[in-house]
């Protein structure tokens, strides 16, 4: 990685921040926030610009801004990639997953890129790389989850038909027979009658 040029908020970067309505929206307790994944080791880059063909690429990158915490979480029906400050815990910037938030470079399965966007609808894109290939591959595994769990939740509930009920109770003054084989090889045979109870 690149020497770490680490800016305070995600605005001194020139990226564009939606954590205020994120903040927002945490004052709401009526909303459930689950967290489906935390990596602690991330690198932000800002992007040159994109290759004409071919797809972004990893080792074109030069330009670090931040270096943090990464977290997938979910709040009511919207999943979010959050950058996190290691140590103040304060939110650098956030990514909200729709069609195009998130794409994989070409020449690295640990690097990212991801669509940021602010309130107003200003958004762009940056980089980011985790050091392990096993925190790109629960990033990425976060996501798919979570976009698997919300397609399956939108599928109409299959209702099977209606079976007809049979009643196995005994009813009053019928006899259960039972057979039981004892040691000297002769059955002994126990009947039942059904008699309802006046205490019940």
């Amino acid at each position: 990685m690149s020497q770490k040029r680490n800016s305070k908020t995600a605005e001194d970067a020139g990226i564009p921040n939606e954590s205020t309505e994120y903040m927002k929206s945490l004052q709401n307790p009526e909303v459930i926030e689950r967290v489906r994944c935390v990596i602690r080791d991330a690198h932000v880059f800002k992007l040159p610009p994109r290759p004409t063909s071919g797809g972004w690429r990893g080792a074109d990158w030069r330009d670090e801004v931040w270096q943090g915490t990464v977290k997938v979480v979910e709040r009511g029906e919207t999943t979010l990639v959050l950058l996190v400050d290691r140590t103040s815990g304060d939110i650098f910037a956030v990514c909200p997953i729709k069609d195009g938030a998130v794409d994989r470079c070409v020449d690295s399965s640990r690097y990212f890129v991801l669509r940021i966007e602010n309130a107003k609808g200003r958004h762009m894109f940056i980089g980011m790389a985790f050091n392990e290939r096993n925190d790109a591959f629960d990033f990425n595994t976060s996501l798919e989850d979570s976009r698997r769990e919300r397609e399956a939740a939108k599928e109409p509930q299959i209702k099977l038909p209606g079976l007809p009920t049979k009643d196995y109770s005994i009813k009053e003054g019928e006899k259960i027979r039972v057979n039981i084989k004892n040691m000297g090889s002769k059955f002994v045979s126990l009947s039942y009658s059904y008699i309802p109870s006046l205490y019940w």
